[in-house]
């Protein structure tokens, strides 16, 4: 359930009132963990018992971590066991479909007879999201960053807690363990800085993804019948979607933990600003990046020394993360595009940067608009239905030739203008800052206006991200 339903704001309401009426710890979290299964189970019942069964694994490991305290090498096999359960539940969901129809298409390719495979997994909205929470509530357990607990109760408001589960982003054990401990306290919630997000998360994701989403769609369709402008237009119009769908769930996600007294980390930080690759991904969903960071490259780089293997460890962990956005070749392109732009980045840092004078204002303007420039190609592998159509919009992006004729009927390269102001805008104005000097009157008044002119912005329905 999308977080700017009517229906979610009524929802959110009575579980928000029912948290901060209750005193016990124990109490509040239970009403979060009944809510949080109620919201995921409004999609689709059926899969509540997948998130059941992921808990139930994540829980059974940690038990045994607690059993054996230091038998390292049977936490180690029961560690392992848990995390090829949590990778096969992944793949099944995330890969069958890929694979039936990729052996049907094979079969028919080399002229074998071979039935329609018929059989269809629904891929459960969130699973990823729930996955990476119970391997990192395994792992934290077994470094000893987290205590294991006993507790079936923590393990499932951990996994299962909303904010996260529906929209991201990806909550470390040991950053939120902690904070179950203990009975939040109203007094340490900053209201104002948590509706301020809300709304500018409400904005970037209805007023600004909702509306831009018809014009990408239109050039997604078909690309070969739009001029180049207009196709690599479209393009762009997609990096703002994509960044304001993820980035304003995420906002929206953060504020209303934040009401409920949890807090989160920052998830993104002005991605296209970014002076260069690395940067991007030091700004870009921070905290899918640092787990990939911390739990895939990290140990492959502690077992491995030398300029050559570090490459290999980033491509390694870069393919794992874009086999775990979904099963499809053009994911492979997108992380092996990023992949050869990082390690061509750091390589030209090392070898030419290190040797040339700061190059300033200039320099860093000149690295971002490249940085932009190359994201922008990337994310065309990432929406394009297939990689014969990513490899024709690839081509127009970077010769800027195209034989069509239509254009978006939109004053477009002006709004894309506006929209990179605001962006920078955003980075340079601290907006919890200038909200927290209003008076409370003040503040309730400009808040107001605010939200009303917001709503003025909503389209006649709201767009499922693609």
């Amino acid at each position: 359930m999308p977080f700017a339903e009517f229906t979610f704001f009524l929802l959110f309401a009575i579980v928000f009132t029912l948290v901060w009426t209750l005193r016990k710890n124990g109490q509040r979290k239970l009403v979060l963990t009944a809510a949080s299964y109620a919201l995921y189970g409004a999609w689709d019942w059926r899969l509540l018992g997948l998130i059941l069964f992921v808990t139930a694994i994540s829980h059974i490991i940690c038990i045994r971590l607690i059993i054996s305290p230091t038998d390292r090498q049977r936490q180690k096999r029961w560690l392992t066991l848990g995390i090829v359960a949590m990778i096969g539940v992944l793949g099944i969901f995330k890969y069958f479909n890929f694979f039936a129809d990729s052996f049907t298409d094979f079969a028919e390719l080399i002229s074998l007879p071979a039935g329609q495979i018929t059989l269809s997994l629904v891929l459960p909205v969130s699973l990823g999201c729930f996955i990476f929470q119970a391997i990192s509530y395994m792992l934290d357990a077994y470094r000893g960053n987290i205590a294991a607990k006993r507790s079936l109760q923590d393990a499932a408001f951990y996994i299962a807690f909303f904010p996260q589960l529906l929209a991201g982003p990806s909550i470390r054990a040991s950053g939120f363990v902690a904070q179950m401990q203990t009975a939040r306290r109203w007094a340490d919630v900053a209201v104002r800085a948590a509706l301020i997000l809300f709304l500018i998360g409400f904005v970037k994701k209805v007023c600004i993804s909702d509306n831009i989403a018809p014009y990408v769609d239109m050039v997604f369709a078909t690309p070969e019948s739009f001029t180049a402008p207009a196709m690599i237009g479209g393009v762009f119009l997609y990096g703002v979607q994509i960044y304001c769908d993820l980035s304003g769930y995420s906002d929206m996600a953060i504020a209303l933990a934040a009401l409920l007294g949890y807090k989160f980390p920052q998830t993104f930080a002005a991605p296209y600003l970014s002076p260069n690759i690395q940067n991007f991904w030091q700004r870009w969903h921070i905290s899918l990046s640092s787990w990939l960071h911390d739990h895939l490259y990290n140990p492959l780089r502690s077992r491995s020394d030398g300029n050559m293997w570090r490459n290999i460890n980033l491509a390694t962990m870069l393919l794992l993360g874009g086999l775990w956005l979904g099963a499809s070749f053009n994911f492979a392109v997108w992380t092996g595009l990023h992949g050869g732009a990082l390690i061509i980045g750091w390589q030209w840092n090392r070898h030419v940067t290190s040797r040339l004078p700061g190059l300033g204002f200039l320099g860093a303007l000149i690295g971002t608009l490249m940085t932009v420039y190359w994201v922008n190609l990337t994310w065309i592998f990432f929406r394009a239905s297939t990689l014969e159509q990513s490899l024709g919009m690839a081509s127009t992006y970077l010769t800027w030739q195209s034989a069509g004729t239509e254009t978006l009927p939109i004053p477009l390269w002006p709004m894309l203008l506006a929209l990179g102001l605001v962006h920078w805008l955003s980075n340079r104005v601290d907006a919890n800052e200038e909200f927290t000097k209003l008076s409370p009157n003040m503040f309730a008044m400009v808040f107001g206006a605010m939200a009303a002119v917001a709503l003025a912005f909503v389209p006649l329905g709201h767009q499922t991200f693609n």
